[in-house]
């Protein structure tokens, strides 16, 4: 061990790099996992321990040493180097950097927001982890309602009590228990299904909530709202309808549909030729959730209410003509890029 250590002390004492091979043969016997340091220390551990004590700061010495070799090396390259030592020349243009963007999402989601702040609505937002209380029970889901079990739910605790919110409607029960009437809130934000991943579906996609709660609030009023809003984003000339469905926590319960802006209401493969695209759902908040809201419980029949939610992927795609909803969370920049210029 000694005569080795010896040698390669005084090799290292005696190098003179001149040239990239001269580098590339340094590097090679010195530096790295192929170096000659891992054979000497692989026999340093079969040695006793008083020789370990001896010989192993001595490799490790050598070791910093052609570290170091490297290093000076690689500081008179860059003195040498002209495009270190020429003056700036400032009257040459500036070099243009590639500017990001806003995601699509985002893009589409910004302009939602502002249309219905516009309308007098405010913004709040809620957590993504919520409870059985809120996400179902709060909202009238029977016991035995399919959404609860686990193929259509991500449950985060074996109880069952917490989970990955399948609704933005989850925050409209924290707002009914915390705020007193009249109030008009958004909620944006994620949500989470276990869904297939298909063109038309995914795992988690993105909501707007609306929420209007006051005296005398009527369907119509619901309705005035979405024509306002699907006028404002797609277009002046854009119609809507409500087709009757069914939510638990709304009663009555619509599907909001947009005239198809494709094919004009004349029939193609995006609205199934029925010249009508669905975009959300909507109703009349249930007696049984708006019982909850705060101070309720001095007039019941006081306040009414309408609830909403549009899907923000179901609107850039509309918007931007996409066709497969995969490519939103696929993080392909050549998608990406194309929306850098877009400012909202």
């Amino acid at each position: 061990m000694k005569e080795k250590i010896k040698a390669l002390k005084e090799e290292l004492n005696n190098v003179n790099i001149q040239d990239p091979e001269g580098l590339k043969n340094f590097c090679a016997r010195f530096i790295g996992s192929k170096s000659v340091f891992p054979p000497l220390f692989a026999e340093l551990v079969k040695l006793s321990q008083t020789d370990k004590k001896q010989w192993g700061p001595k490799i490790q010495e050598l070791k910093q040493q052609a570290q170091e070799i490297l290093k000076n090396y690689n500081e008179s390259l860059k003195n040498k180097d002209p495009r270190f030592l020429a003056p700036t020349d400032l009257s040459l243009p500036a070099s243009t950097q590639p500017l990001g963007g806003r995601h699509p999402l985002s893009l589409v989601q910004r302009e939602m927001e502002k249309i219905f702040l516009k309308n007098g609505f405010s913004i709040k937002n809620g957590s993504e982890i919520e409870t059985d209380e809120h996400n179902f029970t709060a909202l009238n889901f029977p016991t035995d309602h399919p959404a609860r079990d686990s193929q259509d739910t991500f449950f985060l605790s074996k109880d069952k009590n917490y989970l990955l919110r399948t609704h933005t409607s989850a925050t409209q029960v924290r707002l009914l228990k915390k705020y007193s009437p009249p109030f008009k809130y958004i909620i944006p934000g994620r949500v989470y299904r276990n869904e297939t991943v298909t063109s038309r579906a995914h795992c988690f996609f993105h909501q707007i909530e609306g929420i209007n709660i006051g005296e005398g609030i009527s369907f119509a009023h619901l309705k005035y709202v979405l024509l306002r809003f699907a006028q404002a984003f797609f277009g002046s000339k854009t119609k809507i309808r409500l087709r009757p469905s069914y939510f638990p926590f709304t009663e009555p319960s619509a599907e909001l549909d947009i005239s198809c802006l494709l094919c004009q209401e004349k029939g193609c493969s995006i609205c199934k030729k029925t010249g009508w695209v669905e975009v959300g759902g909507c109703g009349m908040i249930h007696p049984r959730v708006l019982a909850q809201v705060q101070n309720a419980s001095k007039d019941k029949t006081k306040y009414t209410g309408y609830a909403f939610g549009l899907g923000i992927e179901r609107m850039t795609m509309l918007r931007y003509q996409i066709h497969d909803l995969r490519i939103f969370s696929a993080n392909d920049i050549r998608f990406l890029s194309q929306f850098s210029t877009v400012h909202i």
